[in-house]
């Protein structure tokens, strides 16, 4: 399977929420199935029970809404919560593809490639 290298940072205090690190190096698959309720076991082994057979899967190109799945299943180590709101980053959550202001890119439709650079900022302060 094929997969693609993203170089993801987080600041303004959002590093806490993934081990204190600013820098994440992730790898995700280049395809990944139209359907978000298979991207959980996806991808599975061919005999894992209740697999879905990968033939039968319409796919798609990796996206930022498949990317945030991934970094909340996988990366994230506290307080979800405080990221993540319906499936979305929270307001007051600056995302960023390669320098360039997500919503300008189509937010969670926006496509990714090898080697893109993903930052997210917190611009909320506590008070």
């Amino acid at each position: 399977m094929a997969t693609i290298t993203l170089s993801v940072n987080f600041s303004g205090g959002l590093e806490t929420l993934f081990a204190n690190r600013t820098a994440h190096t992730v790898s995700i698959p280049a395809r990944v199935p139209v359907d978000a309720a298979l991207w959980d076991t996806w991808p599975a082994a061919p005999e894992s029970a209740g697999a879905p057979d990968a033939d039968a899967v319409t796919m798609k190109p990796a996206d930022m809404a498949y990317l945030l799945h991934h970094l909340r299943t996988r990366v994230l180590t506290a307080r979800p919560e405080l990221f993540l709101e319906h499936g979305t980053v929270r307001p007051g959550i600056l995302a960023l593809i390669n320098d360039a202001d997500w919503e300008l890119e189509g937010e969670g439709a926006a496509l990714l490639h090898d080697e893109d650079e993903v930052v997210f900022i917190s611009t909320l302060h506590g008070g």
